[in-house]
């Protein structure tokens, strides 16, 4: 998707609807795709909510099963805009394990509570690491248990720990999901887990917010 735009059309009323890239069933728009390659995104914070807004309000998502938000780590303008423009149905919040880390989940985790957006579950990625030839073993690099600790301090739900795997890596960089052959793999295990616990988890939300 990296040489990808996002294509656009001019409505009668001259205002601009893209449509996102869709690769694998999966729908993608993103601030990368409305820039040049090189193009870095030197944006103060009211610009940068103006083009979080444009990819919401001004892009033709179509049918979706869910409409995920990636945000950058942090407690700023972009997570403020979220809250205050989208009814959201709940947050995830990602960590890795090592203190550093906890400690800017604590402030989101205050955030997010304060705005009354409901907090799904805490995801801890680059949990550990299983060489290929060895797997029975775990080596924690980034440290142990972080989003386990937080996840409890805040009675919050710990919805999975994902490992570090290579070869996510690789076929990511090469433009296609490694969960789509890693059947086996501890990888998929932990993904395939965390995934049916969010699923779930929402599904009960809305089921008590409908009743």
């Amino acid at each position: 998707l990296e040489e990808s735009t996002l294509p656009a059309i001019e409505q009668p009323d001259g205002k601009v609807v893209a449509y996102p890239v869709e690769k694998y069933d999966v729908k993608v728009a993103s601030m990368g795709l409305v820039m040049n390659r090189d193009q870095a995104a030197i944006i103060r914070g009211p610009m940068l909510s103006q083009f979080f807004t444009m990819l919401f309000e001004q892009v033709e998502w179509g049918p979706l099963d869910y409409l995920l938000f990636d945000l950058p780590p942090g407690t700023g303008d972009i997570q403020l805009t979220l809250t205050q423009k989208i009814p959201l149905t709940g947050t995830v919040i990602v960590t890795t394990p090592q203190d550093i880390s906890i400690a800017d989940v604590r402030r989101c985790i205050g955030m997010f509570n304060r705005v009354g957006a409901n907090i799904i579950g805490i995801v801890e990625n680059m949990s550990y690491f299983t060489p290929p030839d060895m797997t029975d073993k775990k080596y924690y690099i980034f440290g142990k248990g972080g989003g386990e600790r937080i996840a409890k301090e805040k009675e919050i739900a710990l919805l999975g720990e994902i490992p570090l795997d290579i070869n996510m890596r690789e076929y990511n960089d090469n433009g296609k999901p490694y969960l789509l052959v890693s059947e086996g793999t501890l990888f998929h295990s932990a993904f395939m887990e965390t995934t049916g616990k969010l699923i779930s988890r929402l599904r009960k939300h809305n089921y008590y917010a409908g009743n």
